[in-house]
């Protein structure tokens, strides 16, 4: 068992009446659980948690006037993974897979993966089905896109990072997705915290669908999958955005940190697969 200390703390100026879904709290699964949870929202307004979906991800919803709106989240969270051989987990055949997986083959707003197909397998055909054409699509990303930050904004899609070759984390995980997607591997869009990352954010992972269980994958390598810490899933970032906005509001800051007492793999290259869904 892992335990990891998070934290998040957003400062906002509202300059009209507006309603936020936050989702910055951690999930809740078969293999991560919270033990400690504290949310502080200045000015003191009501405010609801909500279930997003049924992947354990909740929102914070509440609705200010104008105002300087600050959020303050912060969890202990324990993490009980499912560890894997890589070598012993194979693909699902399609006519196999269960009903609610099947929407994470499809294409959705930023992974075109029905216009990657020829590209996919192209260069990942030769590969050994399994957990090791997924950790070659993740390698491939990760050693043919650099990571710049402001190269792209919230309208860059997964061929627009392939066609320019740089992005953020969630542009490489939205690659990774629409590789595995056109390659007949259910993939799905992760976000949460991450020890070891520099500089502290709000990270984007993804999940490729192998043996029966969902298993993490990080394309920037930037840290260890021992050490994530999920909060949404969805088919790509659309899904999981830390805030949802209606009316208007500016983010003035963002302060975001994990933390834990026990080691785990700063390099990335954990050996065994890990599944926390």
């Amino acid at each position: 068992m892992t335990q990891v200390n998070v934290n998040s703390e957003l400062l906002y100026r509202v300059t009209a009446p507006t309603s936020f879904i936050f989702n910055i709290g951690a999930a809740t699964t078969d293999c991560q659980t919270i033990d400690q949870e504290s949310l502080r929202v200045s000015p003191q307004v009501e405010y609801s948690w909500c279930k997003l979906n049924q992947y354990g991800s909740r929102g914070i919803r509440l609705t200010v006037q104008p105002c300087e709106l600050e959020i303050t989240y912060s969890a202990k969270v324990s993490l009980v993974p499912e560890v894997s051989l890589p070598l012993t987990l194979d693909e699902v055949d399609h006519q196999e897979l269960p009903v609610e997986v099947l929407p994470f083959l499809n294409p959705s707003r930023y992974c075109e993966s029905d216009k990657l197909g020829q590209f996919a397998w192209r260069e990942f055909s030769g590969v050994l089905p399994g957990h090791t054409r997924v950790q070659a699509v993740t390698d491939w990303v990760n050693m043919n896109i650099a990571y710049i930050s402001g190269t792209t904004d919230a309208s860059s899609s997964a061929r627009d990072v392939l066609i320019q070759r740089t992005g953020v984390c969630r542009d490489f995980a939205h690659v990774s997705i629409s590789l595995c997607r056109a390659l007949g591997i259910p993939a799905r869009y992760v976000s949460g915290y991450a020890v070891g990352l520099e500089p502290p954010d709000f990270h984007g992972f993804f999940e490729a669908y192998l043996h029966g269980r969902w298993y993490l994958f990080d394309a920037t390598k930037m840290a260890p999958v021992s050490g994530l810490v999920r909060i949404g899933v969805g088919r790509d970032a659309a899904d999981s955005s830390f805030a949802t906005i209606v009316g208007q509001a500016q983010l003035l800051s963002l302060s975001v940190g994990a933390h834990s007492n026990q080691a785990v793999d700063q390099d990335g290259q954990e050996e065994n697969a890990i599944s926390t869904a």
